[in-house]
């Protein structure tokens, strides 16, 4: 007998954010091509002390969906820190700014991203009031983030507008 539980989405925090500036990597990709983020990350993170002005320790994941519901269009994937200004970026890497906006911020515990943004699109939204927004969406690992464990905690950011 297999034994499902039902664990109710946690509300959200909805906050307005300012734009913020990145350095990173990205690389192209189509859903479900996790190999490619691997590989992101295995380049981007050896370097990550090549950037001078990060604000803090953390690392950002961003998506840049030309439509978010095209599943077949490919889009960017980035690994990044957000940095505090105009830097000598490192060969390879580039900038990007998140454009501010209003974003709906999940707190997401273990490794099983797809599901947890599942769960956002049809269990969260559809009652929301809210609809999601042509802007990047990306997850924020700081300290509490361990890669590849079930303990590992983040935070996913959802454009989002209201409908």
């Amino acid at each position: 007998m297999i034994v499902v539980l039902f664990i109710p989405m946690i509300a959200p925090k909805i906050i307005t954010i300012s734009e913020k500036m990145l350095i990173g990597m990205k690389s192209l990709m189509l859903r479900y091509e996790y190999e490619n983020i691997i590989a992101l990350w295995k380049q981007f993170m050896p370097r990550t002390r090549e950037i001078t002005s990060p604000i803090n320790h953390e690392y950002i994941a961003l998506q840049d969906y030309a439509n978010f519901n095209d599943f077949e269009t490919p889009f960017d994937i980035w690994a990044a820190v957000e940095v505090s200004g105009s830097e000598m970026i490192p060969e390879q890497m580039q900038p990007y700014t998140i454009p501010g906006g209003i974003y709906a911020v999940f707190l997401h515990k273990g490794m099983d991203a797809g599901a947890t943004y599942q769960r956002i699109i049809t269990e969260w939204l559809p009652t929301s009031g809210y609809i999601i927004d042509d802007r990047p969406h990306f997850q924020v690992m700081g300290e509490n983030y361990k890669n590849g464990s079930p303990d590992s905690e983040e935070d996913f950011y959802v454009p989002i507008r209201k409908l």
